[in-house]
């Protein structure tokens, strides 16, 4: 799999270590220094994954993520220089996919990269079908192959990868109550800290795409104590 990768970190030393390490690994590497720069690479050429620093000068590493989630599904992992468990929560509310601390083990952020890598090429929109892998519920379907919510009117959102395996989480699961160490086993590839909120993220970010008010949601119920259940059921459809 040709991969290709954009570091956005503003340490020279750190940022020509990850270079020359990734491209050892045969990824296709771009660089940038600041956001600004990193803005003028993806405009130039799209990349599979952004390995994003968020103290950068000038535009931080959060608001380039929320740009470049609002314009496109490419994978982001996050690094942060300590364990700011606040620091993580935005990133998550960001549209971040992944996260690492400073300092980091090189096998461990390769490991993290190969499975978002994967898990995007494997979103990434595919040439129609006969049939799609579609499952309907309320007044929505998702695409589980395309990681897509689809409405009523066929308006397509697409879901990041947290969300969509927290969805899938609660259709496999509908009605039945899931704390959030439950949600959390079923997201894999994270390393949770003790009081992660990751969960509580993600449920407020479907909610939003759901629409589902969360003063009185009728999707995604918060079992208070418990942890939440999924109300609909999910039926396979053709279209």
């Amino acid at each position: 799999m040709d991969i290709s990768i954009l570091i956005v970190e503003d340490d020279d030393i750190t940022r020509d270590c990850l270079a020359d390490y990734f491209r050892q690994e045969q990824y296709k590497v771009h660089c940038a220094a600041s956001a600004e720069e990193a803005e003028q690479r993806l405009q130039a050429e799209p990349v599979d994954l952004v390995l994003l620093d968020i103290r950068l000068p000038g535009k931080d590493g959060l608001t380039l993520t929320r740009e470049i989630r609002a314009q496109a599904d490419t994978g982001i992992i996050l690094v942060t220089s300590r364990q700011d468990e606040i620091e993580r929560i935005i990133g998550l509310e960001c549209g971040a996919d992944e996260y690492v601390s400073k300092p980091f083990n090189p096998r461990e952020l390769l490991a993290r990269t190969k499975n978002l890598a994967r898990r995007v090429r494997a979103a990434a929109p595919r040439q129609p079908a006969t049939t799609a892998n579609l499952r309907r519920f309320d007044q929505w379907r998702v695409d589980l192959d395309r990681r897509l919510l689809l409405s009523e009117q066929d308006e397509a959102t697409p879901l990041t990868h947290g969300e969509y395996q927290l969805l899938c989480a609660f259709i496999h699961h509908a009605g039945q109550t899931l704390s959030r160490d439950q949600l959390l086993d079923r997201i894999k590839n994270r390393e949770w800290a003790p009081n992660d909120r990751t969960v509580d993220v993600l449920v407020g970010r479907l909610r939003r795409k759901l629409k589902d008010d969360p003063a009185s949601p009728r999707i995604i119920l918060t079992v208070h104590g418990a942890g939440y259940v999924f109300t609909p059921r999910a039926v396979p459809c053709c279209g």
